[in-house]
């Protein structure tokens, strides 16, 4: 699966994708630090990407409507650090394979993931 990793992200987040077997990239690594949301999500759509991010915007399905993405993950912790951000996303990437993504919203918290459409 191609996951895009939002610069909130910690780097390691790709690479821990990396390992599981998925293709990641970074905002940083391709050079989009400071876009607009809009532009990251129109790049996600064209590269087929699912978007990772804790920017809480794109939990708004009015504006980015599921249905018209690869996929969206959007994660709410309560400490953004590194440590906590690699285990939720070492969770997300056991349930990748149980669980569609494309045309699904997730947000993931502390204690589960809730799936939206």
């Amino acid at each position: 699966m191609n996951f895009k990793i939002d610069e909130n992200l910690p780097v390691e987040a790709a690479d821990l994708l990396r390992h599981h077997g998925h293709d990641a990239a970074t905002v940083i690594e391709q050079n989009m630090s400071g876009e607009t949301d809009e532009s990251i999500a129109a790049v996600c759509r064209r590269e087929g990407r699912v978007l990772i991010t804790l920017d809480l915007d794109f939990a708004d399905i009015r504006t980015y409507p599921p249905s018209q993405y690869p996929g969206l993950i959007v994660m709410r912790v309560r400490q953004q650090n590194k440590t906590t951000v690699t285990s939720m996303i070492e969770r997300i990437s056991h349930a990748i394979g149980q669980e569609v993504l494309s045309g699904k919203l997730w947000i993931v918290d502390e204690e589960r993931i809730r799936i939206r459409e």
